[in-house]
C-alpha cells in the first residue's frame, strides 16, 4: 500500500508508546493505564446515558403529562445538534486539547442534568425547561463525541485499535443490556426526577477518569510547525470543510460513510415504530418488549468478546462487508413475526442479528477510519462522519411514522429491515472487496490516488 509513513516526529506519543520502545512491544491493553481509564470511565457514562434515555420520556410522561407529539420531541432535540454542531466542533476538537474538552463537556452534562431534580424540587419543573436540557445537552455529546474517537488513536498502538475498539462498543452493549433495567429500578425507587442525579454522577466520574489520563506529546518537527503555520492561515469556511475534502479523496471512506448513512437512516425509521410494532402487531407485553431490547444487546456483547479474533480471522478490512452483508436475511424474522410469545421471540433473534452485526462493522470501520486520517485532521473529518450519519437520524425517525402511519405496521417493518440490508451494498461493491487487512500505517497520505493504488497491493 503506498501511503506516506508518519515520522516520529510528526505523532503525539503517549506513555504507553513509550514504553514500547523500552520493552519492543505493545502494552496489552489490559495493563494500559491509560486505555483502561477511558474504558471505565465511558463504562459508567455510557450507563448514566442509557438510564437517562428511560427517565427522560418518563418524566415527560408521566411528571409532565406531555402528549405522544411532545415526547417525540425530545428524541428530535437529542439528535439535531448532529446536523448543526458537528462541523464546528471538529474544527474545535482540533484546535484545543482534546481531552480537556471532553472534560468540559462531560462538566456541562453533569450540571444539566443535575438540574432537573433540582429543579422539579425547588419549582415546578416546565416541559419547556426539559428541552432546553436535552438540546443543550446533546450539543455537548456531539462536542464530546467528535473529540472522544480521536483519542484511541493516542492512546494505543495502531495494531490495537481494532481490539481497543471492540473493548469500548462492548462497554456501550453492556450499558444497553443493564441501563434500562436499572433505570427502571430506580424509577421505581427514588422517581424520575432524581434519577437524574444518578446521571450526572456518571458523567462526573468520566471526567475524572479523563483527567487522570497523562499524555506527554513529542515535540513536533519542522515539517509539523510549517503544517500548523500553515492551517492557521486558512480560511475558516475552508478549515470547517476540510474532514469533507479528505473524505471525498478517500474511495474507501465514501462507501464506508454511505453504508453507515444508510443503515442508521433505515435502523431509526425501524426504532422509531418497533415498540408499537411489538405491542400491537405481536400482542408482547410491557414486561416482553424489555426483555427483547435484551435479547439484542446479548448478540451485541458476544461478537463483541470476540471481535478481535473473528476480525484477524476473516481480514481486518474484509471484515467490514462481510459484517455489513451475512446477518442480513436474520433481519428478516423481524417482519416476518407471527402474534405471540414465539413471533417475540424471532423479533429479539433478528435484532440480535443485527446488534451483532452493528458491533464487528462498527469496530472495523471505525479502525479504518482512524489509521488512514491522519491525526492533525481527526477532528473534523469524525466530525463530518457524524454530521453525515447521524444528521439523517431526525430524518429517519420522522420518515419511520409517516410509514406506519400511511402503509401500516408490519409493511413499513419490511421497508425498513430490507432498506437497513440494502446498506451493505455500499461496501461489498467497493475496493474493500480486494483487500483482507486494514493499512499497516497509522496515519494515510491525504490522497484518494494513494488509496486507489493500494487496493491492489493489500493481498486477498
Amino acid at each position: 500500500m503506498t501511503q506516506q509513513q508518519v515520522r516520529p516526529a510528526e505523532r503525539d506519543e503517549t506513555p504507553d508508546e513509550l514504553a514500547v520502545e523500552h520493552r519492543g512491544g505493545p502494552t496489552p491493553l489490559w495493563r494500559s493505564r491509560n486505555f483502561l481509564l477511558l474504558l471505565s470511565g465511558q463504562s459508567v457514562a455510557e450507563l448514566g446515558s442509557r438510564i437517562s434515555s428511560v427517565a427522560v420520556p418518563l418524566l415527560a410522561a408521566s411528571v409532565l403529562h406531555a402528549s405522544v407529539f411532545q415526547i417525540s420531541l425530545l428524541t428530535f432535540l437529542a439528535w439535531l445538534p448532529y446536523l448543526f454542531f458537528s462541523l464546528p466542533a471538529g474544527i474545535l476538537a482540533d484546535r484545543f486539547d482534546q481531552r480537556r474538552l471532553m472534560i468540559g463537556c462531560d462538566l456541562g452534562r453533569m450540571v444539566l442534568m443535575g438540574s432537573l431534580p433540582v429543579a422539579a424540587m425547588a419549582w415546578d419543573l416546565h416541559l419547556w425547561y426539559l428541552y432546553t436540557v436535552v438540546g443543550l445537552s446533546g450539543v455537548l455529546t456531539v462536542l464530546f463525541k467528535v473529540a472522544y474517537q480521536a483519542q484511541l488513536p493516542r492512546l494505543v498502538d495502531p495494531d490495537q485499535l481494532v481490539d481497543g475498539n471492540a473493548k469500548l462498543v462492548m462497554s456501550q452493549d453492556t450499558a444497553e443490556l443493564v441501563g434500562p433495567t436499572l433505570s427502571g429500578l430506580l424509577i421505581g425507587l427514588i422517581g424520575a426526577g432524581k434519577t437524574f442525579f444518578t446521571n450526572a454522577t456518571a458523567f462526573l466520574i468520566s471526567a475524572l477518569t479523563l483527567w487522570l489520563i497523562r499524555e506527554e506529546p513529542r515535540p513536533k518537527g519542522a515539517d509539523g510547525q510549517e503544517q500548523e503555520k500553515a492551517e492557521e492561515k486558512l480560511p475558516l469556511r475552508v478549515e470547517t470543510l476540510e474532514g469533507i475534502a479528505f473524505i471525498r479523496r478517500q474511495p474507501i471512506l465514501r462507501m464506508i460513510l454511505a453504508c453507515t448513512t444508510t443503515s442508521n437512516f433505515f435502523v431509526m425509521a425501524s426504532s422509531s415504530i418497533e415498540v408499537t410494532f411489538l405491542l400491537r402487531e405481536l400482542d408482547a407485553a410491557s414486561w416482553m418488549v424489555g426483555l427483547v431490547f435484551s435479547i439484542s444487546a446479548v448478540g451485541g456483547l458476544v461478537i463483541g468478546a470476540f471481535t478481535n479474533r473473528i476480525s484477524r480471522r476473516i481480514g481486518t478490512a474484509r471484515v467490514i462487508w462481510v459484517a455489513t452483508a451475512v446477518p442480513g436475511p436474520f433481519y428478516l424474522l423481524m417482519p416476518l413475526a407471527p402474534s405471540g410469545a414465539w413471533g417475540i421471540l424471532l423479533y429479539g433473534l433478528g435484532l440480535a442479528a443485527f446488534s451483532a452485526n452493528a458491533v464487528l462493522y462498527n469496530v472495523a470501520a471505525t479502525s479504518y477510519q482512524q489509521r488512514i486520517t491522519p491525526t492533525r485532521m481527526m477532528g473534523r473529518v469524525n466530525a463530518a462522519f457524524l454530521w453525515i450519519c447521524y444528521g439523517v437520524i431526525p430524518l429517519g425517525a420522522l420518515t419511520g411514522g409517516l410509514l406506519g402511519s400511511q402503509l401500516g405496521l408490519r409493511p413499513a417493518m419490511w421497508i425498513c429491515v430490507l432498506g437497513t440490508w440494502s446498506a451493505a451494498l455500499w461496501v461489498v461493491f467497493s475496493p474493500l472487496r480486494r483487500m483482507r487487512d486494514l493499512p499497516p500505517d497509522s496515519a494515510a497520505e491525504e490522497s484518494g490516488d494513494e488509496e486507489a493504488e493500494a487496493v491492489d497491493s493489500v493481498p486477498a
